[in-house]
C-alpha cells in the first residue's frame, strides 16, 4: 500500500454524506498516494487540496448550464485548479479545484449500475478526481482508460 497523500479537504454538503468527512480524507488521500507515478511532474507533491460538494439536481443543473451550457442535472462536475502548470509554493499544498456531485443523481444511478450509493459516489469521486489531474475522455478510448482507472481506484477502496 502506498503512503498517504496529506491533504486538505474542504467538504461542502446539501444533505447526508453516507460516507463521513474521515472516510472521504482517507480515499482521497490514498488515490493521489496510487496516482504519483502517473501524474506530471508539475502535479507531483506530498499534500493536496481540494473541495467535494454534495448538493441537489437543481444546484448542479445550474453549475452545468452556467459552466457547460447544458441547463441540466448531472452526475459529477470537475472545476479544475491547475489548467496549466502550477507554481508549488514551498510548504503549501497544490490546490486541485473542487468535485461537485449530486446525490439525487447518484441515488437513481447507483442501481441502474449495480452499485450501492457509496460505491457510485466512490465512482463519481474518482471520476471528479481524475479529471482534477488532468484526465479527459474526448474519445472512446480515452474514456474507456479513464472508467478502468476509476474501477481500479474504487476496487482497491473497498478492499479496505
Amino acid at each position: 500500500m502506498n503512503p498517504l497523500a496529506e491533504i486538505e479537504l474542504d467538504l461542502a454538503y446539501a444533505g447526508p454524506d453516507p460516507l463521513g468527512e474521515d472516510r472521504w480524507v482517507e480515499l482521497l488521500s490514498s488515490w493521489l498516494a496510487q496516482l504519483q507515478a502517473e501524474l506530471p511532474s508539475p502535479l507531483k507533491a506530498d499534500a493536496y487540496s481540494l473541495g467535494l460538494q454534495f448538493c441537489d439536481d437543481a444546484a448542479i443543473a445550474e453549475l452545468n448550464g452556467q459552466w457547460r451550457q447544458q441547463p441540466k442535472p448531472t452526475d459529477v462536475l470537475s472545476f479544475a485548479a491547475q489548467e496549466d502548470s502550477p507554481e508549488p509554493l514551498q510548504g503549501m499544498p497544490i490546490e486541485l479545484g473542487d468535485i461537485v456531485i449530486s446525490i439525487p443523481t447518484a441515488e437513481r444511478q447507483a442501481p441502474e449500475q449495480g452499485h450501492s450509493l457509496q460505491q457510485e459516489l466512490m465512482f463519481l469521486a474518482s471520476h471528479g478526481l481524475l479529471h482534477l489531474l488532468g484526465w479527459d475522455h474526448p474519445d472512446e478510448a480515452s474514456l474507456a482508460a479513464m472508467l478502468s482507472r476509476q474501477d481500479a481506484l474504487v476496487q482497491g477502496a473497498a478492499a479496505h
